[in-house]
């Protein structure tokens, strides 16, 4: 590469560092961004290097495949009802067995191998995500609408941000385990999208980004971006937008709703994902913003 096209690249991701410095960016980490070794290592030096240059990153990270692999090992069976896996007891433990220990300390090991300074937590400590369980809601054949227990599942009931304030003032990166406390004290297994959604509105954070196995969300075949929530909706009832996008679409309108300013669904499998997301003009996936002002 040519040094004019090497200043170039650093003078196109001048005005982004200006735009988002001090601010606060979520970014929820898993699928294949977080199982390849190359993809692993490339997080997190784009994760460093947001710190470095005055961007407030917060990771909250998913562990699904370990989760079943060791609850495989273990020869725990999985239950499922109505499509969800229904969350036991012994099942609960294996899952904080593998996201607040394993998964989470491997990633802090990660940022600290590439020079940052990471703390790794779950949603339980400093009480800083409180949950309820969730039960799902389903319409039976006669049209009436029936309640499911899921177990040890839950939603996220309330955000207590403090905790992550103190990290930040003494310059961590905060790696959270999606796992929450219950209204009884009990523990709680909460979806990583739906968690990094809630930790990002409570602050409010600038961006919201969750990384996937996908280039974004496709309209005939090619990423659309820029797109406002009336838009979505239009997708939505389109049919354009279904199946495992529909979830992730809706945490990021959650999002704009309560207050975080641009939401982004990026593919994790592209090498720096995150920086070309957040630095580059084009991006890698699909902004969500509450207007037409990109960025």
């Amino acid at each position: 590469m040519e040094p004019a096209q090497r200043a170039r690249i650093l003078l196109e991701a001048l005005p982004y560092i200006q735009r988002f410095h001090k601010k606060t960016v979520v970014i929820k980490y898993g699928g294949a961004a977080m199982d390849k070794a190359d993809l692993r290592d490339q997080f997190a030096q784009d994760v460093v290097l947001l710190q470095y240059v005055g961007i407030r990153p917060i990771i909250v990270h998913g562990g699904g495949p370990q989760i079943n692999q060791l609850l495989k090992n273990l020869n725990i069976e999985s239950h499922f009802v109505a499509g969800h896996r229904y969350t036991t007891p012994e099942t609960m433990e294996v899952v904080e067995m593998i996201l607040s220990g394993k998964v989470n300390k491997e990633i802090v090991a990660q940022i600290s191998q590439a020079g940052g300074r990471a703390v790794g937590i779950s949603g339980k400590d400093g009480a800083l995500v409180r949950a309820r369980q969730h039960r799902l809601e389903e319409r039976t054949a006669d049209g009436k609408t029936q309640s499911i227990d899921l177990g040890l599942v839950g939603d996220v009931e309330a955000v207590e941000p403090g905790v992550l304030a103190a990290l930040d003032e003494k310059g961590f990166i905060p790696v959270i385990a999606p796992v929450a406390l219950g209204e009884s004290g009990e523990t709680l297994n909460i979806n990583a999208d739906t968690m990094a959604g809630a930790i990002a509105a409570a602050l409010p954070a600038e961006k919201l980004i969750l990384l996937t196995d996908t280039p974004g969300i496709l309209e005939n075949g090619e990423t659309v971006t820029g797109l406002t929530p009336d838009r979505l909706e239009r997708l939505i009832d389109n049919g354009v937008i279904q199946g495992g996008m529909l979830p992730k679409v809706e945490c990021c309108l959650r999002a704009l709703r309560q207050g975080v300013k641009r939401t982004h669904i990026i593919d994790g499998r592209v090498p720096h994902a995150l920086l070309l997301e957040i630095f580059t003009d084009q991006g890698v996936g699909t902004l969500i913003m509450q207007d037409d002002n990109p960025g």
